[in-house]
């Protein structure tokens, strides 16, 4: 379980009812009445804290900047709640805002259901929702509107969240799987199959010389300044912000004619790396070819996927995305990823063809050719 050093303090949730008096969540806390607004009032109201959601409507009326608007939804049911790198609240923001920046948006708003269990600790409520919070400040969005549902005990797992995310996509940017063409480059942001085994191993009570930490992290900032580098030299003079060098990817989201730019980008959760190229494959109707012994794996993974007989290119990752791009703005990207907190160890490791479309290769280790299929089931269930 992962330290919480800035746990909430009960004594200081005070009201007519406090909650302190209720040490675990009880079926009135969904029932829409004082101690559902005590909920509401004492804790996820001061945590989330914002204009937008100090509306406390039905609905939230929203503020747009003029341009393409990216929608995604997303349910996190993750078991352990709390894992070695992270915890539901923080993958439950992530994940959504991971979502919007794989389209190239700038993430901006978003919501948030809990689906909490009768007798989950009220403390352990408060750990999630103030690491939410957290994640909330650092991927730079907003909580705008929210629910709560309680079910009996036995009826749910703690906890289960749902997030909605809205964010609004730059003039000349068009991010999508359909846009692979031959002779692009793939790339990978950093290591593979981090999340899945530090979900594993605190399941099945691994241990290594290294714990294994979740890669869980907000990649919208690094997806920011992958599309400056990719843009930067393909722009003219009036679309360059003087205020950021010269690019702004999210600076500027007035119209302008599509630039150059990335072709695709995808977070590669469940299913792993394996399952993206395949999807991306597949879209696209080209094929994809790469080298297995370019692919940045953790030893400590490895370790543990042959201990378990797992093969580290189908493990979820929750922090790591692919690209595919044109050759040509490849080594400017790959710099601009090395530059990044969340990017330090990105590598290209293969190409987009046009043979065999739809079909996705690897070089092993041995110098061989195998095929890479879509995974034909979940290998580590409820990872997220």
């Amino acid at each position: 379980m992962e330290d919480m050093t800035d746990k909430p303090n009960l004594l200081g949730w005070t009201c007519p009812r406090p909650l302190q008096h209720y040490p675990t969540i009880v079926m009135g806390h969904g029932a829409g009445g004082k101690m559902m607004a005590d909920l509401i009032e004492h804790l996820f109201a001061p945590a989330f804290d914002n204009e937008w959601l100090s509306q406390m409507g039905d609905s939230t009326a929203l503020e747009l900047p003029a341009g393409k608007t990216a929608f995604t939804t997303d349910s996190f049911v993750v078991s352990p709640l709390f894992f070695p790198g992270g915890n539901i609240g923080e993958l439950a923001v992530y994940g959504t805002v991971n979502d919007l920046a794989m389209r190239g948006a700038k993430p901006l708003y978003l919501s948030a259901g809990f689906i909490l269990e009768e007798g989950l600790p009220m403390e352990t409520l408060g750990n999630i929702v103030t690491a939410m919070a957290a994640a909330c400040k650092k991927a730079g969005v907003k909580i705008a509107t929210g629910d709560t549902k309680v079910v009996q005990k036995g009826h749910g797992d703690g906890i289960y969240i749902n997030t909605s995310g809205l964010g609004v996509i730059p003039a000349g940017v068009d991010i999508g799987p359909a846009n692979a063409r031959p002779g692009d480059v793939v790339l990978v942001s950093g290591t593979m199959g981090d999340h899945g085994i530090a979900i594993m191993s605190v399941r099945e009570g691994l241990t290594f010389e290294t714990e294994i930490q979740s890669d869980t992290a907000p990649l919208n900032g690094l997806v920011e300044a992958m599309l400056a580098n990719a843009m930067d030299g393909h722009r003219s003079p009036s679309h360059k912000s003087k205020k950021q060098g010269g690019h702004a990817p999210f600076g500027d989201l007035s119209a302008g004619p599509p630039l150059p730019t990335i072709h695709c980008l995808r977070d590669a959760t469940r299913g792993g790396l394996a399952a993206v190229l395949n999807e991306l494959a597949g879209s696209s109707k080209v094929g994809i070819e790469f080298d297995e012994r370019k692919v940045p794996i953790r030893p400590e993974v490895n370790a543990a996927c042959e201990m378990l007989g797992l093969d580290p290119l189908y493990i979820a990752n929750e922090g790591k995305l692919v690209a595919i791009l044109p050759e040509e703005m490849a080594g400017n990207v790959l710099a601009a990823m090395r530059r990044h907190e969340y990017g330090k160890e990105a590598a290209i490791i293969g190409g987009v063809v046009s043979e065999h479309p739809g079909l996705v290769t690897a070089k092993t280790s041995i110098g061989g050719m195998r095929v890479v299929d879509v995974p034909a089931g979940e290998l580590l269930p409820r990872i997220c």
